[in-house]
């Protein structure tokens, strides 16, 4: 495995383990908890984001066959600390563009290459995508509706140029759209223009929708949509009122806390596949 930020990278150890697998984990020094060589791992490993050779390297050196990405990497930790090496370099410098998709891609066509397939990131956790429907006490209300049918458009024309997975979205206006932040910072910076709007005269209702959904060709093997407790928790801050999801397409983390969180915020959820 190699492992990212989050609980998602711990979360696929539980389940491998209780399938009786053995995992040796890649840990990303610049983004992972160190105590992950606490959690069951046959052997961890630490490197850094640019050091495609000591990975390939370490995982020929376990016998590692099959491979999986878990947790998050932030683009914009890919495009400021890394300090690529020879093979890494290599394959940034055949990129045309440089989005996760085209970056990741020729990462796994690398390691596919040197004998190690990269599988789906949701392999062991297909209970976790969630499914379609609404999951919180509270239904969207006919704003927050026009809110996602509008938002699930703007949102799916922005994701296959893999620009952000995420648009916020406020009276079918769009208020903030997901770049190399990430979605919590996009949440974030939504809550901040909402509250500039000072004035009874502002056609705008603070409350507001986040739209996160997969990209039209989303590849599972990584970048897969989460969404845990820390979502609603930011989204509670910034004042956003609903979140909508891809059916089948969005890994669920602490599927029950998430939705108490979100019945005691009045937050509603709802999923929705194609």
């Amino acid at each position: 495995m190699i492992a990212g930020n989050g609980k998602f990278p711990f979360l696929v150890l539980d389940a491998a383990r209780a399938q009786g697998l053995e995992v040796v984990v890649a840990a990303i020094k610049e983004e992972n908890f160190p105590e992950i060589e606490s959690h069951g791992a046959a052997a961890v490993h630490w490197f850094s984001l640019g050091e495609l050779s000591k990975l390939i390297e370490t995982f020929q050196g376990e016998g590692v066959k099959r491979a999986i990405m878990a947790g998050q990497v932030r683009h914009k930790q890919i495009f400021s600390s890394i300090r690529p090496d020879w093979r890494l370099a290599k394959v940034l410098f055949s990129l045309t563009t440089r989005n996760t998709d085209s970056l990741l891609g020729a990462v796994a066509k690398v390691l596919a290459e040197e004998g190690i397939t990269l599988e789906s990131s949701t392999s062991l956790l297909e209970p976790l995508l969630v499914k379609s429907g609404v999951l919180t006490r509270r239904e969207p209300d006919e704003r927050e509706r026009k809110n996602i049918d509008y938002g699930r458009g703007v949102a799916h024309n922005l994701a296959q140029h893999d620009i952000g997975q995420t648009v916020v979205i406020a009276e079918a206006a769009c208020v903030a759209v997901e770049a190399m932040e990430g979605t919590d910072a996009t949440i974030e910076r939504a809550g901040q223009i909402m509250r500039s709007m000072q004035g009874e005269s502002s056609t705008l209702s603070r409350a507001f929708t986040v739209v996160k959904i997969a990209k039209p060709n989303q590849d599972m093997r990584f970048d897969v949509p989460v969404v845990g407790v820390k979502t609603i928790e930011v989204m509670q801050a910034a004042g956003a009122s609903c979140l909508a999801l891809d059916a089948g397409k969005c890994l669920l983390l602490d599927r029950q806390r998430v939705i108490d969180a979100a019945n005691a915020a009045g937050i509603a959820i709802v999923a929705e596949g194609k």
